[in-house]
């Protein structure tokens, strides 16, 4: 093997070692956000069911650019709003998706009460 192979193979091994720490790290970084979604939006909002699905609960799926998908059920329109912008403040780099299961199509709401999470 040629040194610059070598020394491209270094390369190429550090940055896998660095890319695997780096999407940990967002890792529990989403599931810590998902949890304090939660919390706020059973706590302010009064929500009484909240459920993580997506990416987030597949290991193989999340990726560096993955967000929070989570379900909420009976949360009034106008406090739809403001829980929302209270949850996407909770971490700049870690957007929140948050649906209203009442409301989105019965298949998304099937898949959700089927591979989701409840928080």
């Amino acid at each position: 093997m040629r040194a610059t192979d070598a020394a491209y193979l270094r390369t190429a091994r550090r940055r896998a070692r660095a890319e695997r720490r780096a999407l940990a790290e967002r890792r529990r970084r989403a599931w810590e956000v998902a949890h304090k979604a939660a919390c706020l939006l059973r706590e302010r909002y009064r929500v009484e069911r909240v459920v993580l699905f997506g990416s987030l609960l597949h290991e193989g799926r999340f990726t560096l650019r993955s967000d929070v998908d989570l379900a909420v059920w009976d949360l009034p329109w106008p406090d739809y709003l403001h829980a929302l912008g209270e949850v996407l403040d909770l971490d700049p780099e870690i957007e929140v998706n948050l649906v209203d299961a009442t409301l989105c199509h019965p298949l998304l709401r099937e898949a959700i009460e089927r591979e989701g999470v409840e928080l």
